[in-house]
C-alpha cells in the first residue's frame, strides 16, 4: 500500500479499519457498556470462553452485546465441554436470546477434555453449530506456530476444519493470534493464500497496554518477543510500566497489506489495557 507525505495511505488505514471485531471476558460488561457510544454499531464483540467463567456469564455478556446494537460473537472452547448436551443447551440459549449467527471455535488450553470435544474440528463435524442458527464458524490461526504443534499439524487442521464448515454448508473467518511483529504475520498470511484458503481473516492487535502486561500475555501465549522485535513495536524492557499502542504494527499492517496477495483482511483488537483505551485509540488512529 501506498504512502502519502502524511503517512499511511488514508483509504487503506480506513479500509484495514473498517468493521474490526473487539474481544471482551464476561467480566468486561460494565466497560463494554460504558464504550457503547463510541463502538461502531454492529461491530463484532467475541465473547471469550476462559476457566472460571460460567456458561450463564458468558450468556449474559452476548445477550448484553445484542442488545447495544452489537454482533455477539461467542466463543465454544472445546476441551471445556464436558457434554453434547451441554453444547446444545448453551447454543439453543445463544439461538434464543442473544440471536447468534456467528461462533469462534477452539479447542481449548485444558490439558485434557472435559467431554466428548477433542479439538475444533469435533465441534464443527458435530452438525450442531447448524442446528441452531449459526452461518459464519471463526477458526484460530498461528502466524508464529503454536507451542505444542508442528506448523504442518496446524495446516493440516486448518484444511480438515475448512473441509467441515464448507461441506455442512457455512462460511469461514479466521482470527489470528496476537503478535507484535508485522513479518511472520505477512509471510503466513502470504501462506494461507498460496495453500488456497480464500477466508477473510482478522489479524490479532494487542489495544495500548503496559509493557508489562504485554510481556505477560506474550508470554501465556507463545507470541515472538525478542528484544529486536520489541524495539520495533516501541517496547522497552526497561519501562515495564509504560503504555504502548499498535501504532507501528498497523501502520506496517497498511503500508504492506495487499489485497492481490494478502485476500481480504481485517482486524480484530485484544484488549489486554481495558476496552476504553483500546476503543479510544481505534477511533485516533482512523483519523489521524
Amino acid at each position: 500500500m501506498p504512502e502519502t507525505d502524511d503517512g499511511p495511505d488514508s483509504s487503506a488505514k480506513q479500509a484495514l479499519m473498517a468493521r474490526y471485531s473487539i474481544e471482551i471476558t464476561p467480566k468486561d460488561l460494565p466497560a463494554l457498556h460504558e464504550v457503547k457510544s463510541d463502538l461502531p454499531p454492529g461491530t463484532a464483540v467475541s465473547v471469550t470462553f476462559l476457566a472460571g467463567d460460567g456458561l450463564d456469564c458468558r450468556l449474559n455478556a452476548a445477550v448484553d452485546a445484542r442488545r447495544l446494537g452489537f454482533v455477539p460473537v461467542p466463543h465454544l472452547s472445546a476441551r471445556r465441554l464436558r457434554s453434547a448436551f451441554e453444547l446444545e443447551e448453551y447454543l439453543s440459549k445463544l439461538a434464543a436470546q442473544a440471536r447468534i449467527d456467528q461462533v469462534f471455535v477452539v479447542a481449548g488450553d485444558a490439558a485434557q477434555p472435559a467431554g466428548p470435544f477433542k479439538d475444533a474440528a469435533a465441534i464443527i463435524g458435530s452438525g450442531l453449530l447448524g442446528k441452531y442458527g449459526v452461518r459464519t464458524i471463526g477458526i484460530a490461526g498461528y502466524p508464529e506456530g503454536h507451542p505444542d504443534f508442528l506448523a504442518e499439524v496446524l495446516w493440516q487442521a486448518m484444511a480438515q476444519k475448512h473441509a467441515l464448515i464448507a461441506d455442512l454448508g457455512h462460511s469461514c473467518e479466521i482470527t489470528t493470534q496476537f503478535g507484535f511483529n508485522a513479518d511472520p504475520v505477512l509471510a503466513w498470511l502470504r501462506d494461507l493464500r498460496e495453500r488456497g484458503f480464500s477466508s477473510p481473516v482478522r489479524l490479532g492487535v494487542p489495544g495500548p497496554a503496559s509493557v508489562k502486561t504485554l510481556l505477560r500475555f506474550a508470554t501465556r501465549c507463545g507470541v515472538g518477543a525478542s528484544t529486536k522485535v520489541l524495539a520495533k513495536y516501541g517496547m522497552s524492557i526497561t519501562r515495564l510500566l509504560s503504555t504502548v499502542g499498535p501504532d507501528a504494527i498497523v501502520t506496517e499492517f497498511v503500508d504492506r497489506l495487499d489485497p492481490k496477495v494478502h485476500g481480504e483482511v481485517r482486524l480484530h483488537l485484544y484488549p489486554f489495557g481495558g476496552l476504553r483505551h483500546t476503543v479510544d485509540w481505534s477511533r485516533r488512529f482512523a483519523t489521524v
